[in-house]
Order: C-alpha cells, then structure tokens, then sequence
C-alpha cells in the first residue's frame, strides 16, 4: 500500500474511532446542537469577527497602501526638484521608488514564518508602528539617500503584514468566504489610491512654508502609528487563545478553521512544510501571475497621476481624476470575488481579469487621440490588475494546506512578483513620455502572460482533484483533513480550483 493510501486508511480509522468515542460519552458541545441552530451561531460568529477583524486589517492596508505609494502623488508636488536636484531624465525618482520593493522581497519569507511564533496583534502592532514611522520620516528627507533609507525602512516593516494577513484570515475563515474577505481587504488598497487622490488635491490647494510633499507624508504616516496601538488591544489574537470569543465561539471558531484542513495549535513551524513550498511548482507560476499584476500595479500607483497629465490635464485636475479608476477597481473586485466564493472557483476569474487589465494596455498604445478611450483604458488596467491580485492571495490562502506551507507560499509567490513592482517602477521614465510605449506594452504581455497561467494552475488543481476523488473517493464536505505529514498532499484534500 502506497504512503498516501495507508494515510487514508489511517485517517479513516481515526474518524470512526471519534465518531464512536462521541457516541459513547454523548459529550455535550456547541456542534452537537441541530443544524439549524448551529448555522445561526456560526453566522452571529462570521458577524462577530468581521466586526472586529476587517475594519482594523482594512484601515491598516489602506494606510499601508498609501504609504508606499504616495511618491506618485509627491511627484507631482515638487519632491524631485527639492531633494533631487530637478532629475531631469527620471531616474532616481524611479530608484526611490523601487528601494521600497528590495527590502519588502526579501524579508516577506523569513518575516511571515516568524509571524507565527508570536500573537497575530502584537506583530501587526509592531509592523504598522514601525512603517508609519519610517512614512512620516519621508519628510524630513533632504537627499536621495534620506529617501532610499526610510523607503528601505517601509519595505521592511510592511513585509511583516501584507503576507501575514491572508495567513491570519486562514485562522478565521472557511475556503467559502476567504474570497470575498481577501476582497475586502485588498480592496483598501483601491481605495486608498483613490483617497490619495482626493488628499493630494486638498493638499495641492494648501499655502505653507512647509512644502506640499512634506505635508502629504506626514498626514498620510501617522495615521498608520496610532493603528499599530489600536491593534495592541483590539485585534485578536488566534482563534484558541483570544479573550475576544467566548468559550463557545472559540469552539465553533476551531472546528471551522479545520474544514478540509487543519489548523496547528499555537506558535509552531513545521521544517518539512517550509522544504515542501520551496519545492512547489505551483508557487512559481503563481508568482509569474503576481509578478505580471505587481508591474502593472505599481506603475499605475507611482504614475497614474503623470499618466493622466498626458492627456492634457492640469496637475490638480489629474490629482483628481485617479479617484474613479480606483473606486471601479473596488467594485470589479468586490464582485468579482463575491462569484469565485460562491462557485469555488479562481482561476477562470483572475484569467478574465488578467485579460481586461491586457485590454487596457492594448487601448492606450493603440488609440492616441481620443482622450475619453485612453482614459476608460485606465479602468480596465487597475480594474483587472486589482482584480487579479486579491483572487490570487485568496487562491493560495487555501490551496497549500497547512499554515506553515501557507507561511512560507505566500510570501514565496509575492516575493516573485514583487519583483514585478521593482519592473515597474522602471518602465515609465519621462523621457519616453507621453506614448510610454514600452512600458505599456511590457505591461500588456505580463497581463496577457498571467491569464494563460491562471488557466494552466486551474486545470492542473482540477486534474489533481479528479485524481484523487478516484483513488480515495470523495471526502465528506467540510470534513477535517489531517494535513500535518503531507499538507495540500493528503489524500483527503481537495484543491479550489
């Protein structure tokens, strides 16, 4: 009998020795409630944490987003020629741009493992602490390499959160609702280009002896200081040890994240999982689709506002006017997650959204004159770029199985495409606009690239599940799989496709 058949077998016999186990004591607990009951708790619950956990995680990735990505903004309202002696050619704006990305890739892997050997609040705390420090700093920079190092610093203490969040939503959430939730959050971050927007107008309109850039830096930083406090005491903690929940919530919270999966009990690392990422074909081609949508994400996020100025609109008018592609971006993604939950099913989405972002770059190098087509074509690059990135975080969010697997893939994946971002940052120097022929037709292959992998990563979950339905037949629905030896390789789990 092969390793995973006697797994199986083994498997099968723990279930049945529980079930009976159960019977004979006739334990008292909140699952042996009716259905219908158990359901309504289970939804109160749901409510509970979104209460607590989305607006904190939310309002943190928003300044997060911000903060990184508010250069664009500053560009606009004289940071070159204060600190960088006008930077005729664009270059070092590029560089200062892209500092952030070297640090962020190569701490995410080793930040996210470690995030689980401590309490998921005390680590967020520390992280937006630390980067709101480093955001307010930009400030006081008075050189390019003032800049470099506190964008050296933001990278660091971001690469303790942006992964470590679809990990901490894993100890909370089903497969079932991780799409729409990862949207949520995710999404903040098309909100927070279009508040960026709306705040670097207002800041624009601003008569100070301080310069507008400075400004910007210091309303758009200290905000993310005051929440690394908020989470200090209001973010909880893992789901068996947070004082948030009841003894029975935190029951029904346990069982839940242990559908089609299990979850570990507290600050573990399991060494063959770490091994096991590095070894996974799927994690590279993710980070091929992440790596296409980061270039196309950063480019838009640093030069959205220059873009726009292109068309012929003033500064302050293409301030403005970054607003509604990013509130599109919200939407698409917001709806476009909402059906990936409900057929369980990813990458048909994040190919068609993929597709839209290629479409977008396809118009801008195609249509040169017409104003009102270029600028529907930056709602199809932030739409399907914004699109692609929260279904594939919520993709992998589930298909590694086992938390440490999960700890080491996705910052694996990320790190790949934030790669794309340090791409990014380089494909629209001033001196190839207004056309930025190269840089939106490099966009355009990665778009069009990472929708032929969705459809490759897709049919080969789909075959695997076939598979495996065949050789161990179908296992009960939201029926807990033990993936501790073999994480997304136990016989009994099944991927999203």
């Amino acid at each position: 009998m092969s390793n995973d058949a006697e797994n199986n077998a083994g498997y099968a016999n723990e279930k049945g020795q529980d079930v009976q186990l159960e019977t004979a004591f006739d334990k008292p607990s909140t699952l042996d409630k009716p259905s219908a009951l158990q359901t309504i708790e289970e939804r109160k619950l749901v409510r509970k944490l979104d209460r607590r956990i989305l607006p904190i995680a939310c309002f943190l990735y928003l300044f997060a987003y911000l903060d990184r990505t508010n250069l664009g903004n500053a560009r606009l309202q004289g940071l070159p020629e204060d600190t960088l002696h006008g930077d005729p050619t664009g270059h070092l704006f590029d560089w200062v741009n892209s500092a952030f990305f070297f640090s962020y890739i190569i701490c995410q892997i080793p930040a996210t493992i470690v995030s689980k050997l401590y309490p998921p609040h005390y680590w967020m705390a520390c992280s937006a602490i630390g980067w709101g420090i480093c955001s307010t700093l930009m400030a006081s920079g008075f050189d390019f390499g003032g800049l470099i190092a506190a964008r050296l610093g933001l990278g660091f203490f971001e690469a303790g959160f942006g992964p470590a969040i679809p990990l901490y939503f894993s100890f909370f959430y089903t497969k079932e609702e991780m799409g729409l939730r990862m949207a949520y959050w995710f999404g903040f971050a098309a909100v927070a280009g279009a508040f960026g927007g709306l705040v670097a107008f207002g800041v624009q309109q601003a008569h100070s002896h301080v310069a507008n850039w400075k400004i910007l830096f210091i309303i758009e930083g200290i905000p993310a200081v005051l929440l690394g406090f908020i989470c200090l005491t209001f973010l909880p903690s893992r789901p068996e040890s947070t004082n948030y929940l009841t003894e029975d919530e935190r029951e029904l919270a346990i069982e839940r994240v242990n559908r089609s999966t299990s979850s570990d009990v507290g600050a573990t690392v399991n060494k063959a999982h770490i091994r096991a990422a590095f070894k996974d074909w799927r994690i590279y081609v993710g980070g091929v689709i992440y790596f296409g949508a980061n270039n196309a994400l950063a480019s838009m996020s640093a030069f959205l506002p220059t873009i726009l100025t292109t068309f012929g609109f003033s500064k302050a008018i293409a301030q403005l006017l970054t607003v509604p592609p990013y509130v599109c971006a919200a939407i698409v993604l917001t709806l476009f997650s909402v059906y990936s939950d409900r057929r369980q099913s990813r990458g048909f989405f994040i190919a068609t959204a993929s597709t839209i972002a290629g479409i977008g770059c396809i118009l801008l190098l195609t249509v040169t004159e017409n104003i009102h087509v270029r600028y529907f074509a930056t709602f199809c690059i932030t739409s399907g770029t914004y699109t692609t990135i929260g279904i594939i975080i919520a993709w992998f969010a589930h298909n590694l199985g086992s938390e440490t697997k999960k700890a080491t893939g996705i910052p694996m994946f990320m790190a790949i495409g934030q790669c794309g971002s340090v791409l990014g940052s380089h494909l629209y120097p001033s001196n190839q606009g207004p056309r930025y022929i190269k840089g939106f037709a490099v966009t355009c292959a990665l778009s069009l690239l990472g929708a032929v992998c969705a459809i490759i990563l897709s049919l080969s979950y789909r075959f695997d599940n076939r598979k495996r339905d065949k050789l161990y037949g179908k296992p009960a629905p939201d029926a807990r799989v033990d993936t501790y030896e073999l994480a997304d390789k136990a016989p009994q789990f099944r991927y999203v496709p």
